[in-house]
């Protein structure tokens, strides 16, 4: 297994990082574990408090997974409540190692997991690596619900960015959001076009929190460790979105490098430019004109 980095961007939140490690694969040949996630690097996080750990998401597999488990259980914790970000493999994939645990995600999610688990765990959704077993969802909710872990408390709240069955995990008294892949550094990964207005609309509620800091699956470790990213990176992925929707109309934009269209985001320091991005970009590029995710 791929060494993991455990980091600790705050008191009792623990971020397991992997990826962004030049040379190194999860599988030869094209796979979604190193094409989707590794390579753009992903964290799971746990929130602790009392012996108990929220887990939010499960990772890219099942050894990624027990390893959580195992370092959470050296800290003390002895029970696992794990909190599905999203239906997508990266964030899935580990759930059998918490099978014996409530596994909570929002109807949304727990619905495409259930029509979908067939083919996850064949290995012919997105191709290899198969995930089996599966875990479904235990418990499920509507918009939002809370959570309390030893001596703190926080909401899960279903929005529809990037994914129109997002959980966020928002930690009131702290001021801090743990946003899965509703904002990514360097940018947003498109897989819905067709949600795109609606993820301004939730992205503006998000902002509307007023966060102090804000933890992404898919960032940069070192930020990542440091406490996180400000709320710049909500205003940074407001502006690329409204960007790729103007490109369908405005060739300029669409033949721009990605260093130049989040230009601004850069210079203030919302976001950081990895190389990798451009890849994305140009995929979501390509989403947009052509309507297929």
């Amino acid at each position: 297994m791929h060494p993991m980095r455990v980091l600790r961007p705050a008191e009792g939140i623990y971020a397991f990082y992997d990826g962004r490690t030049e040379g190194s694969r999860f599988a030869e040949g094209p796979n979604w574990v190193d094409d989707g996630a590794l390579g753009l690097g992903i964290a799971s996080y746990a929130i602790v408090s009392g012996g108990e750990a929220v887990v939010y998401d499960t990772h890219v597999s099942v050894e990624h997974a027990r390893f959580i488990r195992t370092a959470l259980e050296h800290e003390g914790v002895r029970r696992f409540t794990v909190v599905l970000s999203h239906w997508h493999l990266d964030h899935v994939a580990g759930t059998a190692a918490f099978q014996d645990c409530d596994v909570v995600a929002c109807e949304r999610t727990a619905e495409l997991l259930a029509r979908l688990k067939p083919a996850i765990e064949q290995g012919t959704l997105e191709g290899p690596p198969r995930i089996e077993p599966l875990i479904l969802p235990s418990s499920v909710f509507r918009n939002r619900r809370r959570l309390a872990v030893g001596r703190l408390e926080l909401e899960l709240i279903h929005v529809n960015i990037h994914s129109d069955d997002a959980t966020v995990i928002w930690l009131a008294a702290r001021r801090l959001l743990l946003c899965g892949d509703t904002m990514e550094d360097t940018i947003t990964y498109v897989d819905e076009p067709e949600g795109l207005d609606e993820h301004l609309v939730d992205l503006a509620k998000l902002r509307e929190l007023a966060p102090d800091r804000i933890l992404p699956n898919h960032g940069d470790p070192d930020v990542i460790a440091a406490g996180g990213y400000t709320p710049g990176l909500i205003r940074a992925t407001e502006r690329y979105i409204a960007t790729l929707l103007r490109s369908r109309t405005e060739r300029s934009l669409r033949e721009a490098s990605l260093r130049e269209l989040v230009a601004d985001s850069l210079a203030d320091g919302s976001i950081h430019y990895f190389a990798p991005y451009e890849a994305v970009h140009r995929r979501n590029l390509e989403t947009i004109l052509t309507g297929a995710s």
